[in-house]
């Protein structure tokens, strides 16, 4: 009878533990939603997965708190926040919805998962349920009773899900692979190639030529201080994002020259004065 109780109690540290966590995922989930930057919302959204994952570790479900944790917040959503932090997705880029109708499909989706969210809660208020500590003490542990279920009860669904996620790996390697079908052309032939084609006959300079930084948001600078417009990629010319540092760079330029003339103009005095000395000495 106590155990029948327990699972439908709920302590304080249980309670607090909820309601602090909760309200974490809940801000976290509509900081993923609501932030400008593309690497903020990722981050947010590995902030939500991992309190989910303490969530599943609290209630016993330590096989899920654990791939919650190493698959989807440590292998995914780092795999998404690196691709994000190597593309450069800024708030920069454009809004504009490249599939049509996409907002419908999402609020669709949005609205059943509410109802199937609903008519679960629901399912479990209304009916009697023994608690998962029942169902790990009759196993022996969480992952022992679900490696029993895996690999006994649902092997054939467990298998055919691999299968198709091999498949699926599979087709997307084959998809994408484009299979050369003409020699590579080596170096002589491409410079021979602009050559002809009265294209940029060297190859073109790196970024930050004459410039404190390799940066590659920055122009590299001609001797002459003008920025040379070869040395910055035209998707960040096209966004917007190339720093100008002309004015800066003339500065520069014009506050070293001085200063070399100042220093050369000591020299020579000092140097005249010396040879006057030797003059007068002799």
């Amino acid at each position: 009878m106590s155990a029948h109780l327990a699972a439908y109690a709920t302590s304080t540290g249980e309670a607090v533990q909820f309601w602090v966590l909760g309200t974490v995922a809940v801000v976290g989930a509509l900081c993923t939603i609501l932030m400008r930057r593309a690497v903020h919302s990722a981050l947010c959204l590995a902030g939500t997965m991992i309190v989910l994952a303490v969530f599943y570790l609290a209630n016993g479900a330590y096989f899920l708190g654990v791939v919650q944790i190493v698959v989807y917040t440590g292998a995914i959503m780092m795999l998404f926040l690196f691709v994000v932090m190597l593309v450069g997705v800024t708030a920069a880029d454009s809004l504009k919805e490249t599939l049509k109708g996409q907002r419908w499909w999402a609020a669709a989706c949005g609205l059943g998962f509410g109802i199937l969210l609903a008519a679960g809660i629901g399912n479990a208020s209304i009916t009697e349920f023994a608690g998962l500590g029942a169902a790990n003490g009759a196993r022996g542990g969480n992952v022992e009773g679900l490696a029993a279920l895996i690999f006994t009860k649902y092997v054939f669904a467990f298998e055919i899900t691999g299968a198709l996620l091999i498949t699926a790996t599979v087709g997307a390697m084959v998809l994408t692979h484009r299979e050369r079908t003409e020699r590579a052309r080596t170096q002589r032939e491409l410079a021979e190639q602009r050559v002809r084609e009265g294209k940029h006959v060297p190859p073109l300079p790196a970024p930050g030529v004459y410039a404190r930084h390799n940066a590659v948001d920055v122009a590299g600078l001609l001797p002459d201080g003008t920025p040379a417009e070869l040395t910055v990629m035209g998707t960040l010319r096209k966004r917007g994002q190339i720093r100008d540092v002309s004015t800066e760079a003339m500065a520069d330029l014009k506050a070293l020259e001085q200063r070399s003339e100042e220093r050369l103009g000591r020299d020579r005095d000092a140097l005249g004065r010396d040879r006057d000395e030797e003059e007068a000495t002799r």
